[in-house]
């Protein structure tokens, strides 16, 4: 494994690979179900491998994530991991809801010390909402107290704001979506440059975008890829996409099956910063290329729209239908919208366009609209 430190603590060292707990395995396809034998066993088998960076958040697995989390560092894990998590800031309606929601999450977790604790999914009115509740007051004071160690943010907003939340706070480190569909997307290259010009390292979510850049590849992106390093899978090109920018420090991978975290495991031991060679470097804007050609939405699948009160599972309704148009594959994707989505309850078809999930969602989706369209497409 291979480490990297944050500007500003030159002797923390961090594991390149990180552990995203948002996609757990599950039990009976219920979100809010950990399949905690499964999922411990992954986690522990990426830890004895050297990760050291354990990512969660309030919202995941329905409020189960964290709790599994702190169940883990139970079993030893305590002085192998660093852990992270984030405030729910969507939450906050009073200036007393930082420190409530905090400590519930510091019980929730069953430490007294967060390792990494961000704001979670500013933009710029999240962050009118923080300096206008004072909520940077609440992180000074629990720096001091020691109730957490590094403070951060993770972002979901224009370009324009995250160089305002950049440059508004003294921040240890800050969260990014990036991957080579999202070069220019959210904060981008061009923001992950400000803010390690100014010291805040760089946690890279979303390396594989969803997993649909980990998945088996149509056949014209296949050819392009086999074209470079015989051998090198669709996740493994992705992963060193990230890898080879020396401001990313960690990257979260959101890992549910053992041959995930193997392959992770082992990209992670190989990939270097600016290995990449030109000529591989054009390979994959050919293959961004021809993939930003073919979405039909723009979901990275982070469940953020969720729980839907009708029961849409909305993450899933995406998938199919970017996996029929992005994989060449609509039957498929047809037939398995159909059998494990709709048949459950979970399709587009029960939307009663209540627009709840829209302002939660960090692509900025017309959820409502888009979720007809998937349907009609996956159902003709």
């Amino acid at each position: 494994m291979q480490y990297r430190s944050l500007p500003k603590y030159p002797d923390l060292k961090l594991s390149v690979l990180g552990f995203g707990c948002m996609r757990l395995p599950i039990v009976d396809r219920d979100y809010a179900r950990i399949d905690e034998e499964k999922a411990a066993a992954l986690v522990r088998r990426a830890v004895e491998c050297g990760v050291n960076y354990l990512d969660t958040a309030q919202p995941y697995h329905g409020g189960e994530s964290e709790r599994f989390v702190g169940q883990m560092l139970k079993q030893g894990l305590r002085g192998r991991v660093h852990v992270a998590t984030k405030l729910p800031t969507w939450l906050v309606k009073a200036e007393n809801d930082w420190e409530r929601l905090l400590d519930e999450q510091l019980k929730r977790i069953d430490v007294g010390t967060i390792d990494f604790y961000m704001l979670h999914g500013l933009s710029g009115e999240r962050w009118d909402l923080v300096t206008r509740l004072r909520g940077l007051e609440v992180l000074e004071r629990a720096r001091a107290d020691g109730r957490v160690r590094h403070v951060g943010f993770s972002f979901h907003g224009s370009p324009e704001s995250f160089t305002s939340i950049v440059d508004g706070y003294d921040w240890d480190f800050c969260q990014i979506q990036y991957n080579y569909l999202d070069e220019e997307y959210q904060a981008g290259t061009a923001g992950l440059r400000h803010a390690a010009a100014r010291g805040v390292g760089i946690i890279a979510m979303e390396p594989l975008r969803g997993g649909v850049l980990g998945a088996e590849p149509p056949g014209a992106v296949k050819a392009v890829w086999q074209r470079g390093p015989a051998g090198r899978s669709a996740a493994a090109w992705a992963l060193r996409w990230v890898w080879n920018h020396p401001e990313v420090i960690v990257a979260l991978s959101g890992m549910n099956r053992p041959e995930q975290v193997e392959e992770n495991l082992a990209v992670a031991d190989a990939a270097r910063t600016g290995a990449l060679t030109p000529e591989e470097l054009a390979l994959v804007a050919e293959v961004r290329d021809f993939y930003r050609a073919k979405m039909r939405v723009n979901c990275t699948t982070c469940g953020y729209c969720l729980p839907c009160p009708s029961g849409v599972s909305i993450p899933d309704v995406f998938s199919s239908y970017n996996s029929a148009a992005m994989f060449d594959d609509a039957k498929t994707a047809a037939m398995v919208y159909q059998t494990w989505t709709v048949r459950a309850g979970h399709g587009a078809d029960v939307c009663l366009e209540c627009g709840e999930c829209e302002p939660k969602c960090p692509q900025q989706i017309p959820i409502a609209e888009k979720l007809k369209e998937a349907h009609a497409h996956l159902t003709a």
